[in-house]
């Protein structure tokens, strides 16, 4: 094989570690801790989730712990009296990509 057959072959792989190690990307998704900001960065920007959720990550499984007390929620149910907050959350922090699941531990108390 040829000097520029093997380069050709490593270019690619040297990007793509490099842009794993750059947004925090392993080839099994990204580390707990990058996930843990995407989904506090999601739930933060959420205006129809309650913003007393504390997220905890731990290969790829999210924990939302927390109140589901919303003013700007509709009480207990989402806007439109369809399902409750914690399918609303629950919805979105698995949209996020590298989320395995996600386990709640929220409670309708302040």
């Amino acid at each position: 094989m040829g000097m520029k057959a093997r380069v050709s072959r490593v270019v690619p792989a040297i990007g793509f570690v490099l842009a794993a190690v750059l947004f925090g990307c392993t080839p099994q998704g990204p580390s707990d801790e990058v996930l843990r900001e995407r989904v506090e960065a999601v739930l933060s920007n959420a205006s129809d989730v309650p913003g007393e959720i504390e997220v905890g990550v731990s290969d790829g499984v999210v924990t939302l712990t927390g109140s589901l007390l919303c003013e700007n929620c509709g009480g207990q149910r989402t806007p439109g009296g369809f399902g409750t907050i914690q399918q609303s959350v629950g919805a979105v922090v698995r949209a996020i990509p590298g989320v395995e699941s996600v386990e709640f531990s929220l409670s309708a108390e302040p």
